[in-house]
């Protein structure tokens, strides 16, 4: 998925505000022109710095968030989103707030963003140098995969100490 080329929520996602908007029966006249102008004016951006996404006509709403800052990414469906094949995307942050810093609404690829930003948080641009400077380089992986590399370089290093404690050079 080329997350660069995302801009705007589908299509899909004015047809669910249309039925939040009608599920709400005598405030409908005031909920749907609010819901129109939400829809018409959220865009996303996706560069190499991070996610940002704009919303509002008269407040208007300006999230950026890098991508070493994301702690976690949610996505979420209700029946009706299931329904017309849609998902919002909540990414966090440690903000101390209880919920997401920015929701991405009106996906239709939400597990492909999912991994996508997963991969830009993690730092999966390859390879990172190995402490021990040995000439090769440490492939990040797993926090498991992680842990049993610094476990085996330990058990290693205590092969070359001496009797005395000390290391052997």
């Amino acid at each position: 998925m080329d997350a660069s080329k995302l801009t705007r929520p589908a299509r899909q996602l004015f047809i669910y505000y249309l039925l939040i908007a009608l599920c709400s029966l005598p405030a409908v006249v005031i909920v749907l022109p609010l819901l129109w102008f939400r829809y018409i004016t959220l865009r996303y951006r996706f560069d190499d710095e991070g996610v940002s996404m704009r919303v509002g006509l008269l407040f208007r709403k300006e999230v950026l968030l890098t991508y070493r800052r994301i702690q976690d990414i949610h996505v979420t469906r209700d029946i009706v989103q299931r329904w017309l094949g849609l998902a919002t995307v909540g990414i966090q942050t440690a903000s101390g707030s209880a919920g997401p810093e920015m929701k991405i609404e009106g996906i239709l690829e939400a597990e492909q963003l999912r991994d996508y930003l997963y991969q830009r948080m993690r730092g999966a641009k390859g390879e990172v140098p190995d402490v021990r400077e040995t000439g090769h380089s440490l492939r990040v992986g797993t926090a498991t995969e992680l842990l049993t590399e610094i476990r085996d370089n330990l058990v290693r290093l205590n092969a070359v100490r001496d009797n005395g404690g000390r290391y052997k050079l």
